[in-house]
């Protein structure tokens, strides 16, 4: 007699059936899985680091309300004098006093603090009677408006000569460039701009004079972002623009001159590290062109510290260069805090200077998040 029952596989036990088909457990996995595991690591681990970054943002714009909160309070100057005036009654000056919030613990004091500024409440300027949150949204815009086109020049001009100055190490164009950037950096810009003002503009009458628009063109243009360019373009006031420009070139120009005059000189230094690095002599040997050597490979690499470099600059001109606002009669945040400061005026010094150091912040947290897009090794 021969066996009637069905042949069985390899492996198969008699009488159980067979299991579902499996992958073999020394096949390779799947690339496409890989690939989508690995995207989502470089996701989490880059979304962790934002947060930590934005956690430690917190944490130090917390301790700048604090360190403004106890200058406010250790200063010689009475703030409910400010507010009441040196001929108050000593009824007015107890009421003034009690509303303030002055005789309570230090603590409460400063939760007070905290709450008013979560409402937008940085207190009224005694030298405008405005809330001091008006006076810096009016005069912010001026000054960013102006550090905007200054970083822009500065840029524009300085890695290009940076770059240059760093490829012609040691030859004529490297000699001129740091003469440039060191004059730039060196000369006042209070003289720069008299300077200008005598020359584009009382002499040549290239410029527009100081100030920030003509007293003609005052109010034809409502301030819909605070930056006069901008919102005479959206209203088509083509004159209203041309003038505002005039009025910003020298200015700005000024400014750029600066900025410009320390990025070249950081581009430099940083250029000249880079293009002394191995992977640039391995590049050069494989017969890669030399623009793309030092455009792509080395400026590549010197992007990252250098985005330190312009964040700071642009922090600085944001900050308001009262010497260059005065001259040009710029009505700018700089002016602001200085004529704050001389009229004892410290709601609206503290309130700039919560706006100024909150600048700086954000464009620290924006240069880390920028760090971590370019440089893989920073994540």
């Amino acid at each position: 007699m021969t066996d009637s029952s069905p042949p069985q596989s390899d492996g198969a036990v008699a009488g159980q059936p067979l299991g579902p088909l499996t992958a073999d457990a020394g096949a390779p996995d799947d690339p496409l899985a890989q690939a989508v595991s690995a995207a989502a690591g470089r996701g989490s681990s880059r979304l962790i680091a934002i947060l930590r970054r934005s956690v430690t943002f917190a944490i130090t714009f917390l301790g700048l309300l604090l360190a403004t909160f106890v200058i406010g309070r250790v200063i010689p100057i009475d703030p409910v004098l400010a507010v009441v005036g040196d001929h108050a009654s000593p009824e007015t000056y107890a009421a003034a006093h009690a509303a303030m919030g002055l005789g309570k613990p230090l603590h409460h004091q400063f939760w007070i603090y905290l709450s008013g500024l979560a409402a937008g409440d940085l207190g009224t300027s005694v030298a405008t009677a405005r809330p001091v949150i008006e006076d810096i949204a009016r005069y912010f815009p001026a000054t960013l408006e102006l550090a905007t086109v200054a970083i822009l020049i500065g840029i524009g001009f300085g890695i290009p000569a940076g770059v240059w100055a760093a490829v012609r190490r040691g030859r004529l164009a490297d000699h001129v460039i740091r003469v440039i950037s060191l004059l730039g950096y060196s000369a006042p810009t209070f003289w720069l701009g008299m300077i200008g003002l005598l020359v584009f503009y009382a002499t040549l009458g290239l410029v527009a004079g100081p100030g920030r628009i003509d007293i003609m063109f005052e109010g034809l243009v409502p301030a819909t972002t605070g930056v006069m360019l901008i919102d005479s373009l959206l209203a088509r006031e083509w004159e209203v623009f041309a003038d505002a420009l005039a009025h910003l070139v020298l200015p700005a120009s000024v400014l750029g001159l600066f900025s410009m005059a320390y990025i070249a000189r950081m581009t430099r230094s940083f250029m000249i590290e880079q293009l002394g690095q191995e992977y640039v002599l391995a590049a050069r040997a494989k017969g890669i062109s030399p623009g793309r050597v030092v455009w792509r490979h080395a400026l590549g690499n010197a992007a990252v510290p250098l985005i330190t470099v312009i964040a700071l600059t642009y922090g600085s001109l944001l900050e308001g260069s009262v010497l260059t606002e005065t001259v040009f009669a710029w009505p700018g945040l700089g002016r602001y805090l200085t004529t704050s400061l001389l009229n004892a005026d410290m709601n609206a010094v503290l309130g700039a200077t919560i706006v100024v150091g909150a600048v700086f912040m954000a464009l620290n947290l924006l240069s880390d998040i920028l760090y971590t897009a370019i440089d893989p090794r920073t994540r």
